[in-house]
């Protein structure tokens, strides 16, 4: 998987400057991810998926940003979306898998309302920062469900909502991280999924996938985009950076890389008996996000000049960093408490 991502690194890179003016991904570039099996990451195996490891999605996601950071982070987010779907029933999971190289977006902040009618729940709301929505086919959004506001996850197709053009940034642009906003949209019950079950563990679960918590899942597939940019960065650098700003900058991403791997081992380590998890390995994941996207920045900004694909890869890293997920400073709190000596109570 790994290999197929990287020799479709050329075709993200024509396409990028391309995707970074019109706010979306490039149809070849859509076309490449298919062809590469990237779309099926996360799928379970019984609908025709990878139910890749945590250390191959992180190679894979990586590898797509040394050709486009808004590919790699579209592709991050569709493969944590088709992960949350595969926790939905049966007949849920062959109407969404049904169609090959199925894109499923999400926001699993419960921003909308579910009010039980007959047969399911009446939806209205709106999720901001949804990446990928203008050429995703289901989304995987959260709402409260009524009267009790008990959070939940919707398997909704992108066809019912309304697509709200509003992502206008500096960083990571192609990934049309569009507002959704949902009006009186009827979703029937099978199609509702109460959210805290989804987001623990399942340490019994026949797929090692799913024995692995949400948040730790979902960062170490979030943090790889830092690690391919920071690469993409000694890339084009190379005949134009200075010898001991280009040593600077590998050093750098060979740590932020560093720092990845070690979440996914830690992931896919503790997946394979459904190992529990502590606080402790909840903060180091944390830590180590927050350091893989420090690192990978700093990487970058090493290097900037007056490449315009280096400008591009410079706006979509400290983009990524200013992500609440991604961020160095909240990811160095998380750990804080937990850290030899440090404070219980912070």
């Amino acid at each position: 998987m790994v290999r197929r991502a990287a020799a479709i690194v050329p075709v993200l890179r024509a396409h990028a400057a391309w995707g970074d003016e019109h706010r979306r991904l490039h149809e070849a570039a859509l076309e490449a991810m298919a062809d590469a099996g990237v779309l099926r990451l996360r799928v379970p195996a019984e609908h025709g998926g990878h139910e890749a490891d945590l250390a191959t999605v992180v190679g894979v996601i990586a590898e797509l940003a040394r050709g486009d950071g808004s590919a790699a982070w579209t592709a991050a987010v569709w493969a944590i979306s088709t992960w949350v779907v595969g926790q939905f029933p049966d007949d849920v999971r062959c109407e969404v898998f049904a169609k090959p190289d199925v894109r499923v977006t999400g926001i699993l902040s419960p921003t909308a309302t579910a009010e039980p009618v007959g047969g399911g729940v009446l939806v209205n709301g709106r999720w901001a920062f949804s990446t990928g929505a203008p050429q995703s086919h289901w989304t995987a959004n959260a709402a409260v469900l009524l009267p009790d506001r008990t959070p939940v996850a919707l398997a909704i197709p992108l066809v019912d909502l309304e697509v709200v053009d509003d992502w206008h940034t500096t960083g990571l642009r192609a990934t049309g991280s569009v507002t959704t906003v949902a009006q009186d949209v009827f979703v029937p019950a099978e199609r509702v999924l109460r959210l805290a079950p989804v987001l623990r563990a399942h340490p019994h679960a026949t797929a090692p996938m799913f024995r692995a918590p949400f948040m730790p899942a979902a960062c170490a597939t979030v943090g790889a985009p830092a690690v391919g940019l920071a690469r993409a960065a000694v890339d084009a650098a190379r005949g134009s950076a200075s010898p001991s700003g280009l040593r600077e900058a590998t050093v750098l991403a060979d740590e932020a890389e560093f720092h990845a791997r070690r979440t996914a081992a830690v992931v896919d380590l503790k997946a394979v008996d459904g190992e529990e998890w502590t606080p402790e390995d909840r903060a180091g994941v944390r830590r180590d996000l927050g350091e893989a996207c420090l690192r990978a920045r700093d990487a970058v900004d090493v290097l900037v000049g007056d490449d315009p694909a280096l400008h591009r890869i410079q706006r979509d890293v400290h983009a990524l960093n200013l992500h609440a997920i991604l961020h160095p400073n909240a990811n160095l709190e998380r750990y804080g408490p937990v850290f030899p000596g440090g404070r219980q109570d912070s």
